[in-house]
């Protein structure tokens, strides 16, 4: 594979990195008290779930271009 193929190809999935660094900056979308979860305001138990869910994109990008990378 090509540097220049591997680039198109592997860029679609670097978007999903946009998703962890942009959503924490919309604070408005949290900001609020209910549903609580264990006793957790929303905007308390939103930012440890979406560490979580940073993980889990980043990963998914990770093992995405990775793949593409040894083919």
């Amino acid at each position: 594979m090509t540097p220049s193929s591997y680039r198109q190809g592997g860029r679609a999935w670097h978007w999903l990195l946009l998703v962890p660094a942009v959503v924490p900056l919309l604070v408005p979308l949290y900001n609020k008290l209910e549903p609580a979860l264990f006793g957790l305001p929303f905007f308390y138990w939103f930012q440890m779930a979406f560490v979580g869910i940073t993980v889990a994109i980043v990963t998914l990008v990770y093992q995405a271009t990775r793949k593409k990378r040894r083919s």
